[in-house]
């Protein structure tokens, strides 16, 4: 399993970013995270996520959606992670940059979204329905894609605590609008971050069984 660190130049976006990229051997598919609420590459529920897509032969590309300056005036602000439309032209960016890139260029790519970039994956989704084959959202606000919603063909699961009142309405209401298969998961006994004993175990293994089935080029019922 290789494991690389790429600094990425965004020409689009005018920006640099960091970016982990992990390729097991034989990758059937690779999957790109978008995180929102301040969240890194380095956020421990990203990667423990990332870690059972790659045991199931995905590749993971963890990145920083912001700057390190941003990230600062995030941090005092909180405005940047619910600026949609700029989190969204980076995951399409990054989703470009991922056909080039050569490990990993001919891979059927998943978008993982959590939180606010859960919505980004949406919207970049919708605006790259040939590259993106799957979407998965964990603790999502799919409805902060708006009318973006409509145009997302891609089967999109979507996955919250069962305590999370107020997030699970908002993901019933955006089912409404997803024009592809969609499926909502509620983890009982769960709040938003997931930090309950085998929650996190939970969402890994959902998303790890969505992504299986939808970007494996050999039906998974084919591979045994």
């Amino acid at each position: 399993m290789s494991v690389v660190h790429h600094t990425v130049a965004l020409r689009d976006a005018g920006v640099a970013i960091d970016a982990d990229v992990v390729v097991p051997e034989l990758a059937r598919g690779v999957v790109l995270f978008a995180h929102g609420s301040g969240s890194s590459r380095h956020s421990p529920r990203n990667r423990f996520v990332a870690g059972e897509l790659q045991r199931a032969g995905l590749a993971t590309v963890l990145a920083d959606l912001l700057t390190a300056e941003e990230e600062q005036l995030d941090a005092r602000t909180g405005h940047l992670r619910f600026d949609i439309g700029l989190l969204a032209t980076r995951v399409v960016a990054l989703s470009d940059w991922v056909t080039h890139h050569d490990q990993i260029a001919d891979l059927p790519v998943g978008l993982f979204g959590a939180s606010t970039g859960a919505a980004a994956a949406l919207v970049a989704a919708a605006q790259r329905p040939d590259a993106v084959a799957a979407v998965v959202s964990r603790g999502g606000r799919p409805d902060l894609a708006g009318g973006h919603l409509r145009a997302v063909r891609q089967p999109t699961l979507l996955i919250v605590g069962g305590r999370d009142d107020v997030v699970i309405e908002l993901n019933r209401q955006a089912m409404g609008q997803l024009a592809g298969e969609t499926r909502l998961e509620i983890v009982p006994g769960a709040t938003h971050l997931f930090e309950e004993p085998g929650a996190l175990e939970q969402v890994a293994r959902l998303a790890r069984d969505w992504f299986v089935r939808y970007l494996s080029r050999v039906p998974p019922d084919e591979e045994r």
